[in-house]
């Protein structure tokens, strides 16, 4: 890593099919770091929401804007001099490609699990628009990080707070003082 990349602003983007844990990961990284959080399902235009709702998947061309728009969030924030965490599900290396362009050290923390203790976690959940018929199309799209990319692989199979000790452990970042 050059001098550069250490100076630069870092993104945690916590990525992985629906239900797999990653708005509870997030949150717990962002407390622990103390840096900003976003929720990437914020970004996603009224029409994607819609689309979702209805159980229909989205497709590339209704993920792009959507995903320009996280990078964009990433890269205003590392502007400011902040690093981040944001949620999204990052299923194609196309799409995390996409989301490097942003001005910041982008690090992807794949969040894994099988597809039963997901749907599981789906179905009892309340107030999510993505319904447990998408969850196949999901995994279906997945493409998993590849050695060239930066960033880890976590099993959710554990406590909340020991997938976010794990993540920590394998990223080598420096908590905030106030979480020590």
């Amino acid at each position: 890593m050059t001098d550069t990349q250490m100076d630069r602003a870092t993104s945690l983007v916590v990525m992985g099919p629906a239900g797999v844990g990653k708005t509870t990961t997030a949150a717990g990284l962002a407390e622990m770091l103390a840096w900003p959080y976003a929720e990437a399902d914020e970004f996603h235009p009224a029409a994607n929401i819609a689309k979702m709702e209805s159980g229909t998947p989205l497709d590339d061309a209704d993920r792009a804007p959507w995903l320009a728009s996280i990078r964009d969030w990433i890269s205003a924030e590392a502007h400011a001099g902040r690093s981040t965490v944001v949620t999204c599900s990052a299923l194609k290396r196309s799409y995390r490609d996409l989301l490097r362009e942003a001005d910041a050290r982008v690090r992807f923390v794949c969040l894994t699990a099988t597809p039963d203790l997901v749907g599981r976690r789906m179905a009892t959940r309340q107030g999510h628009f993505m319904p447990v018929s998408l969850l196949k199309s999901q995994f279906d799209t997945l493409e998993p990080l590849q050695v060239d990319e930066d960033g880890i692989v976590v099993s959710v199979d554990l406590p909340a707070d020991e997938v976010v000790a794990t993540a920590l452990r394998a990223l080598r970042l420096k908590l905030a003082p106030e979480a020590g």
